[in-house]
C-alpha cells in the first residue's frame, strides 16, 4: 500500500501516532539551522554579510563571526541602528542578513524595517528568532506572537517560516538567491526534524505533506508537526487529512491552496501566531474572495501568553495536535451541514 505521506523521513512517518513523539524525535532549534546555512551561504557568495544585536550566542552567528571577522557586526542591543545599517549595506551590493529576536526586530525595530528596508525594497534578509510563543520559558516581554501578522502588511515583504532545520536551511539558501527584503521567522525551542533532503523547496509554493480528501490543514512552522500528528490520529478513525506545509506566508500560494479547497471542501489553519493578520488570516482573505467553504483557524486568540515550558505554553493556548484534530471534526461538520 502507498503511504499518503511525502518528503518525511522514515522514522518520523513511523511515529506519528507514537503519544511521546516530541519528546522522542529528534530536535533542533531553527535558529541553530540558520546559523548552519549561512556558513554554507557566505562560503560561496562574499556579498554575504551578518549583523547583530548582542545575541551571537544564542542564534550562533558568533560561528560566522570567528571564520568572517570582516563580514560580521555587532551592533550591541540596537536593532534600529543594525536594520539602518543593513539597509545602507545593501545599497552598496551586499547581502546583509540582521539577525536577532523577532520581538524586537519585528516591532522595535519597525520603522527602520518599513521606511529604511521595503520602501526603497531594499535586499535586506532579516533573521528573527525566538519567534511566536516558542520561547515560551522567556516569557511575554520575549514572545513575539504578532511578528509575522506584523511583516506581512508591509507592502512588498516576503515572509517565511519554515517547519524543521533542513527547511530552515533550504530557505536561508533561497533567501540569499531572492533579489528583496524577507523576513524568515525561526523557533527558540527545537522543532522535529522532519523532512528528507528532496523536501521541494521554493519560496511561495506550499508542499504536500500528506495527501487527503476529507479535510485540508494548512500549517506553517513549529505547528507542522503537530498538524502531521493530527491528521495521523484522523487517519485512525477513518479521516484523511491533507497536510499542506505553508512554509511562505507571503507571497502565499493561492493557487495550491484553493486547489485544496474546492478538492476536500474544508480547511484547517494552524500557527504559532495571533489569530489576527497571519496565516489564518491570509487563508480566510483567499478563500472568502473566491471559494467560500467551511473553516476554522487554530492559533493565539485576544490575549498575551504566560511563561512555561515551550509545549506546556502551547498547549495551554490551544496551539497543538489535539486542539488542531478537534478543528478538524467541528469543520467537517460544518461541512456536513453546509452541504444539507
Amino acid at each position: 500500500m502507498n503511504s499518503p505521506y511525502h518528503y518525511l523521513l522514515p522514522e518520523v512517518e513511523a511515529a506519528l501516532t507514537n503519544p511521546d513523539f516530541f519528546k522522542t524525535a529528534k530536535k533542533q532549534a531553527t535558529r541553530f539551522s540558520y546559523a548552519e546555512a549561512l556558513m554554507e551561504v557566505a562560503e560561496k557568495n562574499p556579498k554575504v554579510v551578518v549583523l547583530d544585536v548582542d545575541v551571537g550566542k544564542s542564534l550562533k552567528t558568533n560561528e560566522f563571526a570567528k571564520k568572517y571577522p570582516e563580514r560580521s557586526f555587532n551592533f550591541g542591543i540596537a536593532e534600529q541602528n543594525m536594520m539602518a545599517a543593513a539597509a545602507g549595506m545593501a545599497t552598496t551590493g551586499l547581502i546583509p542578513f540582521a539577525s536577532g529576536y523577532a520581538m524586537f526586530l519585528s516591532m522595535r525595530a519597525l520603522d527602520q524595517v518599513r521606511n529604511s528596508i521595503h520602501y526603497p525594497h531594499l535586499n535586506v534578509k532579516i533573521a528573527a528568532s525566538h519567534s511566536g510563543i516558542t520561547p515560551g520559558p522567556d516569557g511575554v516581554t520575549h514572545q513575539a506572537q504578532e511578528d509575522l501578522s506584523i511583516i506581512r502588511t508591509i507592502a512588498g515583504s516576503c515572509v517565511i517560516a519554515p517547519a524543521d532545520p533542513v527547511s530552515t536551511k533550504m530557505a536561508v539558501h533561497a533567501m540569499a538567491e531572492y533579489e528583496g527584503p524577507v523576513y524568515l521567522s525561526l523557533t527558540r525551542d527545537p522543532v522535529p526534524s522532519l523532512y528528507t533532503p528532496d523536501f521541494p523547496y521554493e519560496i511561495g509554493k506550499v508542499v504536500t505533506l500528506r495527501d487527503g480528501g476529507d479535510v485540508t490543514i494548512i500549517a506553517n512552522r513549529d505547528l507542522v508537526a503537530h498538524a502531521l500528528v493530527a491528521a495521523a490520529t484522523l487517519a485512525k478513525q477513518g479521516i484523511e487529512a491533507r497536510v499542506l506545509d505553508c512554509h511562505t506566508l507571503k507571497p502565499l500560494d493561492e493557487a495550491s491552496i484553493l486547489k485544496a479547497a474546492h478538492e476536500t471542501g474544508c480547511i484547517v489553519t494552524a500557527e504559532n501566531n495571533v489569530i489576527f493578520g497571519g496565516l489564518g488570516s491570509a487563508v480566510a482573505e483567499l478563500l472568502v474572495e473566491n471559494y467560500p467553504i467551511p473553516m476554522k483557524r487554530i492559533g493565539i486568540r485576544d490575549t498575551f501568553a504566560e511563561s512555561g515550558p515551550y509545549l506546556d505554553v502551547i498547549h495551554k493556548y490551544g496551539l497543538t495536535a489535539p486542539h488542531i484534530l478537534q478543528a478538524a471534526l467541528e469543520t467537517l461538520e460544518r461541512t456536513r451541514e453546509f452541504i444539507r
